[in-house]
């Protein structure tokens, strides 16, 4: 079995950004000379994640707004205040974090090789 791996590194100049590195994996793929098998791309940063979708600012946008709502940047301090949550309520954020947040993005993505072309076939957090 033939096997290839390569680290990209990116770094943004705001707190927040979309990259769209569709070219650089399919580079990667073509280095690798492999035509079938499995790709796995991984953000390998806890804040970091990997995102499949259409490149259209609208969306992006949208995914911005939702990001910062499920997650606001500012006041910062209210991370330093702990609200206490029943333990109910604390599930529930939590599931809805988590079910939100996959829908758009993951930690790592599968991508199946079929002649040298890649498409999605998992996520995972």
């Amino acid at each position: 079995m033939k096997s290839y791996r390569k680290e990209l590194w990116f770094e943004v100049p705001t707190r927040r950004d979309f990259i769209n590195i569709t070219s650089e994996i399919q580079s990667c793929i073509e280095e690798s000379g492999i035509q079938e098998g499995l790709v796995l791309v991984n953000a390998m940063h806890i804040t970091a994640s990997v995102f499949i979708n259409d490149d259209e600012s609208g969306l992006h946008h949208d995914c911005d707004v939702w990001l910062e709502k499920l997650a606001p940047h500012e006041p910062v301090k209210q991370y330093r205040i702990l609200k206490r949550q029943t333990q109910k309520e604390e599930e529930m954020d939590r599931f809805k974090r988590r079910n939100y947040s996959y829908q758009r993005f993951a930690q790592t993505c599968d991508l199946q090789l079929k002649d040298g072309l890649a498409k999605e076939i998992s996520r995972s957090l």
